[in-house]
């Protein structure tokens, strides 16, 4: 906007606080204790995240854990994998209802699910093709906050009225992620639309596989591999950032879509959903600009170079590393990484593999070296899943908007759990340290 660029010196000095006033408030900055331990606000039954324990009032380090209603993740997919079936329906069901179904009850859920899939009449014509983005998370996020005037009841905000708009919410996200996705590529890229209607039958990964390729065609192999990839996205506790905004939003009492419009939002960020698409653009960098892929001196140098922010975007991060909550490992980390092996075989991809292990190995060892830090960091999922969906030839328009097809399962859980036991609007003091000032008549300002 013209006239702008006068307003930024403005902006940026009169914005400005002094960091030392954080430390004199003993401000809680990102809600987190100087120990690096989240801020306790809330408590919650649906997830987990145990990534260290506190023994004589000191953080320890230990080997992470995700847990789902108190079950561990591990287990879950552990027994999809031995059953030969698709976890994540199952997932969603313990995660919405506190309890594992019986084989009866997952049949009728995900038939339940595969009903819903369908979006409702016109809007894919009327919200989607008409008004296509380049951007398929905006699109999701508009999707979701028009599908209100679709709704009969939407600002009903009992459990009852809830549940049915967050299970249709659950089963329609891949259906309007793909078809953002298809329309994003005939209006931005000029390809041929090309439309799939939703099988009621298939499992969410499928369903996903199925509608962003044109001839439909997906193996064994990658469903069981995406829908791995949705069991492991689909809850993080109710402090992730988007989780926490879902809450934020419904102790305000505004409605389910609103609400799980502000979970999108949060988790577009490249700090949060979107640290995947930064780790593939960081790897290709260093696959330009490291000359032998296998040498562990040459690799560290070149971390060193991008923590030091002399190389990639300049940042100083190495993307894919650490966690607010893990220390030691993050358990998908270790499951994914399996996937990723057996992909890199099949794809011919071994040396780009190996190089991903390396990175994984080194960047620990080169934060400690530079941050001269004691701190024990991992590798975090974000690491290997935009790899992983590489190989299974999802683009990376793709890769924020398939976790938000995960995570809005965990965003629904914790909505309900908001609304049958939070009762209170939240509400986090924010201290303001601006002087105060006498009002300036307009003939004597300058």
């Amino acid at each position: 906007m013209a006239g702008t660029k006068e307003y930024l010196s403005e902006i940026t000095g009169n914005d400005y606080i002094d960091s030392g006033l954080y430390d004199k408030f003993n401000v809680k900055r990102g809600l987190r204790n100087a120990d690096g331990t989240g801020v306790l606000v809330g408590l919650t039954r649906i997830g987990d995240v145990h990534g260290y324990v506190i023994d004589e009032n000191e953080k320890v380090a230990v080997d992470g854990k995700l847990y789902y209603r108190g079950i561990d993740v591990e287990d879950i997919v552990a027994a999809a994998e031995r059953e030969k079936r698709f976890g994540f329906e199952e997932t969603v069901f313990l995660l919405m209802f506190g309890q594992l179904p019986n084989a009866l009850q997952l049949e009728h859920f995900s038939a339940l699910m595969g009903d819903c899939r369908a979006l409702p009449k016109n809007f894919a014509e009327d919200c989607i093709m008409k008004t296509p983005s380049r951007d398929i998370m905006n699109k999701l996020g508009r999707s979701v906050l028009t599908l209100y005037s679709y709704d009969q009841d939407p600002d009903n905000n009992s459990s009852e009225n809830v549940l049915r708009q967050c299970l249709e919410l659950i089963a329609r996200f891949p259906t309007i992620v793909a078809y953002s996705y298809m329309a994003k590529k005939h209006y931005f890229d000029q390809e041929s639309l090309i439309l799939h209607h939703p099988e009621s039958t298939s499992s969410s990964a499928e369903t996903i596989l199925s509608l962003i390729r044109p001839d439909q065609q997906y193996t064994r192999l990658e469903a069981e591999i995406l829908d791995l990839a949705l069991i492991l996205h689909a809850e993080h506790g109710g402090g992730n950032n988007s989780t926490f905004a879902v809450h934020l939003l419904t102790s305000a009492e505004t409605d389910t879509y609103a609400a799980i419009t502000a979970g999108i939002n949060s988790l577009k960020g490249f700090k949060h959903g979107g640290a995947n698409i930064k780790v593939i653009g960081m790897m290709e960098d260093i696959k330009q600009n490291v000359k032998h892929w296998d040498s562990e001196g040459e690799v560290a140098d070149y971390l060193e170079w991008i923590l030091r922010g002399k190389a990639y975007d300049h940042s100083g991060l190495i993307y894919g590393q650490g966690h607010a909550v893990y220390t030691k490992s993050d358990p998908r980390t270790t499951l994914l990484r399996g996937k990723a092996e057996i992909l890199a075989a099949e794809k011919g991809l071994n040396d780009e593999l190996e190089l991903y292990k390396l990175v994984d190995a080194l960047s620990p060892v080169i934060f400690k070296k530079v941050k001269e830090s004691t701190k024990d960091i991992c590798t975090n999922v974000d690491f290997y899943s935009g790899f992983v969906y590489r190989m299974l030839g999802i683009p990376s328009e793709l890769f924020t908007p398939i976790f938000a097809v995960s995570r809005v399962a965990g965003w629904c859980a914790h909505r309900l759990e908001e609304i049958v036991s939070g009762g209170r609007i939240i509400r986090p003091a924010y201290k303001c340290v601006q002087p105060r000032l006498a009002y300036t008549p307009m003939e004597e300002r300058e």
